[in-house]
């Protein structure tokens, strides 16, 4: 009888462990899934109504995995209002169109209000207007509404050197602008011609989200910033505040339930480097881990950035002139 007890207890003591052992796998895996995967979609499993705080943050460019996740938000019942936090100096004029779109197509179905943060100039003021309600701190840096296209020109650099580019193309404008040739007068007008395309779908966009006349705004036109203060005064923004009047105005004005908390969502990582990661890599391959980590600051200064992006730009930086 008392070797029956004993084996009985070790049954129940090893049954005890196993569920036990389970139950912290159970959690380490959940734990798991809400780092990974953000903690929108385990929200919406709750049923509880909330709000979806999504972040425009640095150099913007068309990115199809944070497109996807606006769809989603779009399609998701459980999310009753969205709260676009932007804090951007702008980037490529396409990324701003997209995210600009597929934010508008939120819209249509819920509630959208944005914050502004230290920065929403250019193409981050292109998302911003896709809201239907702008706030932003008072010294928020907006506007800078324009677009350029920008090349570096190292012809005289390759002949002090001894370099020579040789090329054969189809036509005169091939190519066009290059940084291996001086640019000719049909270049520059093809590359005006762009730019002032992309301008007067801006300028656009901004009177018919903001119901105002550009020309009326003194230096809009010209392509200057505003403080949130003086953008309020014209018109760019609606209220001068922060994320607590940014969710007062969906619960108050829109009527999102009051009891509705704001959910961070997250795209999926793509997990690429990027061209600025490569390169500083493969300089510390060659170089040294300081040399690598030195060229990967200076592509982090705004004014090296842009020249790794293609297409017309929508980006404002400060002047070092």
């Amino acid at each position: 009888m008392l070797e029956t007890e004993t084996v009985l207890d070790r049954r129940r003591l090893r049954r005890s462990v196993s569920i036990w052992r389970a139950v912290g796998i159970a959690g380490l895996s959940l734990a798991l899934g809400l780092a990974l995967f953000g903690g929108e979609k385990f929200g919406s499993l709750s049923g509880e109504k909330q709000i979806a705080r999504v972040a425009i943050e640095g150099t913007i460019t068309e990115d199809r995995e944070q497109i996807k996740m606006l769809k989603e938000i779009a399609e998701d019942d459980k999310v009753a209002g969205v709260l676009l936090y932007v804090n951007s100096p702008g980037g490529t004029t396409t990324g701003g169109e997209a995210l600009y779109e597929a934010l508008r197509s939120i819209e249509k179905k819920k509630p959208l209000v944005a914050q502004f943060g230290t920065v929403a100039a250019s193409a981050g003021y292109i998302v911003g207007l896709a809201s239907d309600h702008i706030v932003a701190r008072g010294n928020s840096i907006t506007g800078s509404v324009g677009v350029i296209v920008q090349w570096p020109e190292v012809v005289q650099l390759l002949d002090k050197i001894g370099v020579k580019v040789n090329e054969i193309k189809s036509g005169a404008l091939k190519a066009t602008p290059s940084p291996f040739e001086t640019l000719d007068e049909g270049g520059r007008k093809v590359a005006e011609g762009m730019v002032n395309d992309g301008f007067k779908w801006f300028l656009g966009l901004v009177e018919e989200r903001r119901g105002i006349k550009t020309a009326d705004v003194p230096g809009l036109v010209e392509g200057r910033i505003f403080s949130g203060r003086e953008a309020l005064a014209v018109k760019l923004v609606d209220q001068i505040g922060g994320e607590d009047e940014a969710v007062a105005w969906l619960k108050d004005t829109k009527k999102v339930d009051a009891g509705a908390k704001v959910v961070d969502w997250k795209p999926s990582k793509s997990g690429g480097l990027g061209f600025g990661g490569l390169f500083g890599r493969a300089i510390g391959s060659m170089f040294g881990v300081q040399a690598g980590q030195l060229a990967n600051l200076v592509l982090r200064d705004p004014s090296v950035a842009t020249l790794g992006l293609d297409g017309l730009l929508s980006v404002w930086h400060p002047s070092e002139k």
